[in-house]
């Protein structure tokens, strides 16, 4: 079973430019540049993958930041210019960010949250609709099974409010369990031919988050090898079978919108795991971004993975 294609199908996160940073100016205009763009062309993927925090494009009065969207417009003229589509996901908006430490709290519950992330979309959807070349990811990693009732009410609406914008654009929707592939099932069934079932897959977390400070269950001095995660040939098969089987109810496609091992793995270990996980995206034809260009602690150019990225790249 293969799935449905739309356009995208191999591309590589920019985190940490317009999300998850300090936002300051240096950040958003020297972390990329127009030169990484070459980079990740070079690479043969065909899209990237864009999160943006809302006050990148919000003012602390509600009022639109016109530096933010023109930051933003300057790096989707990049990438059209080198025949690389962008999928841009709002990555935080107000009264929610799936990172507790953003102290962002209350959106499934207010109305004045949704109504405002509603008119952020429309916004949006306003100043880049360009249905071939751009993908609107609606928000980041829903995390509590708890706000699912709450997350299909509220994505049928933003669906509605975009749809009379952009009426042909791509739309990415995930569920709770921060995209989990067996959480698809309990969205409500997508609105049209052109909403994209949208998860993330980290599995298993020992491995790929191993040593990571955010993840307090997990021992951070703890090493776990390839071989000792038990990741096999079927692995990946079984981890997105549920997903596979929600897209092919609904005749939708695949995208995982993040995959990747942390900087703690070791770099012949990473390839072994990106080899797994590419030998089953290519097995159903899922599209995927992996995360992340450059640091964020899972940079695929950074320099400690130079001595593989000639293999590592052709599994992304």
């Amino acid at each position: 079973m293969k799935m449905k294609e739309f356009g995208f199908y191999r591309g590589v996160d920019l985190g940490g430019w317009f999300s998850q940073c300090d936002y300051s100016e240096d950040r958003m205009d020297h972390f990329i540049t127009e030169k990484d763009f070459d980079v990740v062309a070079g690479w043969g993927l065909d899209h990237v993958r864009i999160p943006v925090d809302y006050n990148v494009m919000e003012n602390e009065d509600g009022s639109w930041n016109e530096d933010g969207f023109r930051r933003i417009g300057n790096a989707l003229s990049w990438a059209v210019r080198r025949d690389l589509k962008v999928v841009l996901d709002l990555h935080k908006t107000a009264g929610f960010s799936f990172d507790s430490g953003e102290k962002e709290e209350g959106f499934f519950e207010s109305e004045k949250y949704q109504q405002r992330f509603y008119r952020l979309w429309e916004e949006i959807a306003a100043r880049f609709t360009d249905a071939e070349n751009i993908a609107f990811e609606l928000l980041n990693e829903v995390t509590d099974a708890a706000f699912i009732d709450a997350w299909n009410r509220i994505s049928t609406e933003c669906i509605r409010a975009i749809r009379r914008i952009a009426p042909d654009s791509l739309i990415l929707l995930g569920s709770y369990h921060n995209n989990a592939p067996d959480a698809l099932k309990d969205l409500n069934p997508p609105a049209d031919r052109k909403v994209i079932c949208n998860f993330h897959c980290y599995d298993p977390l020992n491995f790929t988050h191993q040593g990571a400070y955010w993840v307090p269950w997990l021992d951070q001095n703890k090493r776990v090898s390839f071989e000792e995660a038990g990741i096999g040939e079927d692995y990946f098969e079984k981890a997105f079978a549920s997903a596979l089987e929600t897209a092919e109810k609904h005749q939708t496609a695949l995208y995982c919108g993040e995959y990747g091992v942390i900087e703690t793995a070791t770099p012949e270990d990473t390839v072994k795991w990106y080899q797994r996980i590419h030998d089953t995206f290519e097995k159903f034809g899922i599209s995927r971004s992996a995360w992340s260009y450059r640091q964020m602690n899972f940079g695929l150019a950074d320099e400690r993975l130079d001595q593989v990225r000639s293999r590592l790249i052709p599994l992304l």
